[in-house]
């Protein structure tokens, strides 16, 4: 049995960041005085299952480039809605203008394996360390290779699978 399915005209789209949607998220990190900083980041996905790996991208220009290039690692940290005011705050103020962690009352807690923080509230924290990167134009690609994954206890079931269903997502 064969279905017919209509053809809809196709135009040209733009291509800067043309696979969407993506999650949106927070990566934390901690520079090698021991300063702690957060940026949202729009390039951020899985690279590898063996070993479990991320990348994210993030422009050198940015006051957390040089916190990961020196620390080798970072937090990626998954938002849910409850946290939209805060990651929209993050994402459009520096570090270097302010203390925008303060002015949110951004809560951490220490990673267990990299020396970086995690954010308190958000229902998933996938701590990396940094195993390479490449320069991609205006990005460079951090890969992290995945140590630890905190996840909220009623999101995870008794063998620590995430139920990403019960998360909304902005």
């Amino acid at each position: 049995m064969s279905t017919t399915r209509a053809i809809t005209e196709k135009k040209k789209a733009r291509m800067k960041a043309c696979l969407q949607p993506s999650p949106k998220v927070l990566v934390s990190c901690q520079g090698l005085d021991g300063e702690k900083n957060v940026l949202a980041v729009g390039y951020c996905g899985n690279c590898s299952y063996d070993p479990p790996m991320v990348m994210v991208g993030i422009v050198p220009a940015r006051y957390s480039y040089k916190m990961i290039k020196e620390s080798g690692c970072f937090v990626v940290n998954l938002v849910d809605r409850s946290y939209k005011e805060t990651f929209d705050y993050l994402g459009s103020h520096s570090k270097r203008d302010g203390d925008k962690l303060a002015a949110m009352n951004v809560k951490f807690q220490e990673g267990k394996i990299v020396n970086a923080p995690i954010l308190s509230e958000c229902p998933v924290n996938i701590e990396c360390t940094v195993v390479d990167s490449i320069i991609t134009g205006s990005h460079e690609m951090f890969i992290g290779k995945i140590e630890y994954v905190h996840a909220n206890s009623e999101i995870t079931d008794t063998e620590g699978n995430i139920d990403f269903s019960q998360i909304k997502f902005l």
